[in-house]
């Protein structure tokens, strides 16, 4: 019984090291994958597209002309081309472009109608049939 004890947290132990070193592995891969023009999503939420990959940094462009500097490790994700477009200029992606049909319905539209205020604060004004608006 005192061996499970003791052989549980050596476990716990185990698996933390092997989950970071995963996360680790899945980071470098990202890293070495990057290349000019991609879009990509900083650890601070920024997004940009890459100009050019040096060995510690890679260069940000975060709006037309402006370039800034990163360490590789402050890159989050790098994103797809449609997702980067639907995030940065404000386009639907591709599943959303269908657009949604319009309800029909029988009513026919309702012509507008100058109505006046009166002293009282009501409003007075043909109402359909012809007669006069009441509070």
């Amino acid at each position: 019984m005192n061996f499970i004890i003791l052989l549980l947290p050596i476990i716990a132990i185990v698996l933390m090291f092997r989950s970071q070193k995963k996360r680790q592995s899945q980071m470098q891969q990202m890293q070495t994958s990057l290349e000019p023009g991609a879009g990509v999503r900083t650890i601070g939420g920024l997004y940009a597209t890459v100009k050019a990959i040096n060995e510690e940094t890679i260069e940000l462009e975060i709006a037309p002309g402006v370039v800034t500097h990163f360490t590789k490790s402050a890159i989050a994700a790098v994103l797809e081309p449609q997702e980067y477009d639907a995030i940065i200029n404000g386009r639907p992606a591709d599943d959303e472009l269908a657009e949604p049909e319009a309800e029909d319905t029988d009513a026919e539209p309702v012509e507008d109608k100058p109505l006046t205020l009166t002293k009282d604060g009501g409003a007075k004004g043909d109402v359909e049939g012809g007669a006069p608006a009441s509070k």
